[in-house]
């Protein structure tokens, strides 16, 4: 018998078809609810941040760096300028074989590995059709050959930027400093929007101090911008705002005037105005060229400055610290005066050497200068005198009354590096050294030998001071600013400060005139080598400090020694001596004698300004 076939149940398949129809509208009806709210939360809820993320993904705002403000001397000579350079660049996308283009480029072109290393960390940074600088600042040769291989290589070209020059070069390069490129340390302390699309910064001297005015107040414009990121057009844009041009009170003429005299030394000229502490000169030789840092300076050429012997990078003029020598007698002098240890008319029989009561050590003098005054201890430079006058003082009045000179401490000076030299007391040789002071190390304070230690800057500061008979001024480099596009200088006001003040006005003329009588009296030490025959009266004083100590047996012989133990020959002065323009502060590293190296450089100083420059 054929097997029975099962009887359809079509009650039984039409409940099942019309439950799958359910649930299959159930899911797409669930489906299409969830994509309208999708769609409505999108368009609706938030429409606002995704059209303002369109937005911005349409429209890039770009940063526009603003022009340095430039530097000027006092007679509107540039010492600081913008100018175009050229410089080449790589665009990714457009060069096949990377490597294969550097390597044919550094035949066209000079490269140093440093150019190569740079361009690979700011590729890593940069989208493929973003040009990357690959070489700043190309020469003139270097711009020709590639202008005529140009066509071998594409997605190479060069670009125009304006850069930083400074045309005196050398001259004036540690007053001014430089711009470098802008490094991970002064990126965390710098506001980024405002050095959006900077990549410079000022690194020292006037360049760094005056950094918040060069800069200028960066610009910003909207531009569309494709897919791909490419700029279509420009839509709106503010200009960046150039950084203010400022005028310094330097004269380069006496500055160049004042390089060409140390040339060949290792020291430091400061000049300035007495009357209003405007800086007329201040050289710090050996010097180097800024424009060497603008563009990134060669490994081996910031090596080799790095580590020369005579230290171009040392500006001395601020930097350095040397015992003031017998350049201190004058101030300690009028102390003396002050304080009633000495008087004008008070003499001394000098022996040659100086000895402590119940103390056999001898303190030599560098001569025999037999009985002496404060006129003749001063023009001679008598040492026993100043030993005597300091044993009398005592060191703890006579700190207080250098210190009234801003001897110890920085001048305020509105540049970068200045160092507050060191004005010892009993109280910071017990904090630094936990040892008492000395009666013996009083004497030679007294003489500006010992702790004392000065910076140039603050020598031709006292210096001043003295030639104003106590009136003290802040010493400065910034004449003014100029404002506007008409030009318009203003000129800054100067920073008068507390003056030093004596009991009996006489007390200066008393220390003065022997600084006049140091440079136009036969026994001054500057006559033969300075003061002799000059059309105008000088006052001044000279000083030899040494580098290192002597025994009481012992006998200073230059030329027995090596260069480096020669003694520092120093030198202040004002002049005219009756209507004081320009004090001037000169130390020679191992020069050896103040009155015969340092004066005359000084006097030259004095001679150019006062007498061919005006003339």
């Amino acid at each position: 018998m054929p097997a029975r076939q099962p009887i359809k149940n079509h009650h039984q398949e039409k409940r099942l078809f019309l439950a799958r129809v359910v649930i299959l509208v159930v899911v797409v009806t669930l489906l299409f609810g969830i994509v309208s709210a999708r769609l409505g939360h999108l368009q609706v809820a938030s429409y606002s941040h995704f059209s303002t993320l369109s937005q911005n993904n349409r429209v890039r705002l770009e940063a526009l760096p603003p022009p340095r403000g430039l530097i000027f001397d006092r007679n509107g000579v540039v010492l600081a300028e913008n100018r175009p350079a050229y410089q080449l660049e790589i665009t990714p996308e457009q060069v096949g074989d990377m490597e294969d283009t550097l390597e044919r480029l550094a035949q066209v072109v000079h490269l140093e590995e440093m150019h190569i290393e740079r361009f690979r960390r700011m590729l890593r940074g940069k989208r493929p059709f973003q040009a990357v600088p690959l070489k700043l600042n190309l020469s003139d040769e270097e711009l020709a050959n590639f202008a005529v291989n140009r066509h071998r290589f594409p997605g190479v070209d060069v670009e125009a930027r304006v850069a930083r020059h400074y045309p005196q070069g050398a001259s004036l390069a540690h007053v001014l400093g430089y711009v470098g490129r802008i490094d991970e340390r002064e990126l965390a302390r710098i506001d980024t929007r405002r050095y959006a699309g900077t990549s410079h910064i000022g690194k020292l001297g006037i360049e760094r101090y005056y950094e918040d005015e060069l800069h200028g107040q960066v610009g910003f414009q909207k531009v569309e911008v494709n897919a791909q990121g490419r700029t279509l057009r420009v839509l709106e844009r503010e200009p960046a705002t150039p950084g203010r041009d400022l005028v310094l009170s330097l004269d380069v003429r006496l500055q160049r005037a004042a390089e060409e005299i140390l040339e060949g030394h290792a020291g430091a000229i400061v000049a300035m105005d007495p009357r209003n502490g405007e800086v007329l000169a201040m050289v710090s030789m050996p010097s180097f060229d800024p424009n060497l840092f603008v563009h990134g300076i060669p490994r081996s050429v910031f090596q080799e400055l790095r580590t020369h012997r005579r230290q171009p990078l040392f500006n001395r003029a601020l930097s350095g610290q040397y015992p003031p020598g017998s350049t201190l007698k004058p101030v300690v002098g009028l102390a003396g005066l002050e304080h009633g240890i000495t008087t004008a008319e008070r003499t001394m029989y000098t022996r040659g050497y100086y000895t402590l009561p119940n103390d056999s050590r001898r303190y030599r003098d560098w001569r025999y200068h037999g009985t002496v005054d404060l006129d003749r201890a001063i023009a001679q430079s008598s040492d026993v005198y100043f030993y005597d006058l300091g044993h009398k003082m005592g060191i703890d009045r006579m700190s207080e009354f250098l210190g009234l000179f801003g001897l110890g401490q920085r001048t305020g000076i509105d540049s970068t590096g200045e160092r507050q030299g060191l004005l010892p007391t009993r109280e910071w040789k017990r904090a630094t050294h936990n040892q008492p002071w000395y009666p013996g190390e009083t004497l030679i304070t007294a003489i500006g030998q010992g702790y004392m230690l000065t910076t140039p800057l603050q020598l031709a500061s006292v210096t001043s001071t003295l030639a104003m008979r106590g009136e003290r001024v802040r010493p400065h480099l910034l004449r003014g600013r100029i404002q506007g596009e008409g030009g318009e200088l203003t000129i800054d006001e100067s920073q008068y400060l507390p003056p030093v003040q004596v009991s009996r006005p006489e007390f200066w003329d008393q220390v003065l005139v022997p600084m006049e009588n140091t440079m136009h009296r036969p026994r001054g030490t500057a006559y033969n080598t300075a003061g002799r025959d000059a059309a105008y009266r000088i006052a001044g004083k000279t000083g030899t400090s040494q580098v290192f100590g002597l025994g009481e047996d012992e006998e200073y012989d230059e030329e027995q020694l090596a260069l480096h133990l020669h003694d520092h020959a120093l030198f202040i002065g004002y002049a005219p001596a009756d209507d004081p323009r320009i004090a001037v502060a000169v130390i020679v590293e191992h020069g050896g004698s103040g009155g015969r190296v340092a004066a005359p450089m000084a006097r030259k100083v004095m001679d150019y300004f006062l007498l061919e420059m005006d003339s």
